[in-house]
């Protein structure tokens, strides 16, 4: 999957459309397999860039457990109330139980920088189906596998034991525990929809069109021309060292403003060194290609990189994953 981080709004209809889908459950309340954060932010689970794992020069790096808490706790509400209350119509919405501290979105919109420069992105994130997944290598009891025809990193739930040494040893902090079951849980891809020949759901109901998807080695796709041929989309942190299979096109920001509140292009508005800690030092000739290839079509010439990110024609995002779901037998 390819992500044009240029085109996110943060309106979370991706991660609706997951919830709906596959985390209604018992046990699975607080659970996002796919979330949108704003970055600069401590993303969810909470400082999940602190929490370690992953790879480091072929060995395994130690990790932590992220907590329910870490997560988010799923809140309740006094729905009932507001709802069948007949007799105070100044009865509201309200959080019942103790006041969180903490939620998936809670530093929603917040970004960093100084006014007038102040900046922020969206940062939508699932299982990155890595290529090295480090929860693979940590499950002691082979629970967690790769598959061989795909690539999609699924648990099997039937020889899960909940010991989570996944959860500690996955740099991205993408497995949850359902605490119900006793097994760990996380984004299967939406491979049962893929078999069909349907995108995924979070890419098919994306309103902004942001997510390509499809196989890195179909010369034709777009995800090979996204990450091989123009080399603009990029792993996220690939540092960790498990060679994510989801990708991202950087964000481009507005021109800076100098003390005279003029526009000034010298600087960007986000930092490079930020970006560069997110994406790595790639990510500065991706922006440099972009700009260019931006350009290149502000002036009326063609541009492949353009139509592609432009996404003129939806099913062409998705590498052959353009069945109508309504038109399928489902079982």
């Amino acid at each position: 999957m390819v992500m044009d981080l240029n085109k996110c709004i943060g309106c979370q209809t991706c991660t609706i459309a997951c919830k709906q889908l596959w985390t209604r459950n018992e046990g699975m309340d607080y659970m996002w397999w796919n979330t949108v954060n704003t970055m600069p932010g401590k993303g969810t689970p909470r400082n999940w860039e602190e929490m370690g794992g992953g790879f480091r020069d072929g060995d395994s790096q130690p990790g932590l457990m992220p907590s329910t808490t870490d997560f988010g706790e799923a809140w309740e509400f006094n729905h009932d109330e507001v709802f069948y209350n007949t007799g105070d119509s100044k009865t509201h919405l309200k959080i019942k139980g103790e006041k969180p501290q903490w939620g998936p979105n809670w530093d929603e919109d917040e970004g960093g920088g100084q006014y007038p420069d102040n900046y922020y992105f969206y940062l939508p994130r699932l299982c990155n189906h890595c290529t090295d997944p480090a929860c693979v290598a940590a499950c002691p009891r082979k629970a967690v596998e790769k598959r061989e025809h795909d690539g999609i990193v699924v648990i099997n739930e039937d020889r899960c034991r909940g010991y989570r040494f996944c959860m500690e040893a996955c740099p991205y902090k993408k497995i949850y525990f359902n605490h119900k079951r006793k097994v760990s849980q996380k984004c299967i891809f939406c491979f049962p929809r893929l078999e069909k020949g349907v995108a995924n759901a979070c890419a098919r109901q994306c309103p902004g069109r942001v997510r390509f998807v499809g196989y890195r080695d179909d010369p034709e796709g777009p995800i090979h021309k996204l990450v091989n041929k123009w080399g603009v989309a990029l792993p996220l942190h690939p540092e960790y060292g498990t060679e994510p299979n989801v990708f991202y096109v950087p964000p481009l920001a507005p021109a800076m403003y100098d003390e005279q509140g003029n526009i000034d292009h010298s600087r960007p508005r986000i930092p490079d060194d930020y970006l560069v800690s997110l994406f790595g030092p790639q990510v500065l000739d991706s922006l440099s290609i972009l700009k260019a290839e931006r350009e290149k079509s502000r002036q009326g010439q063609s541009s492949e990189l353009m139509d592609i990110l432009i996404a003129y024609r939806w099913g062409d995002m998705f590498g052959g994953f353009d069945q109508d779901p309504s038109t399928l037998q489902w079982t």
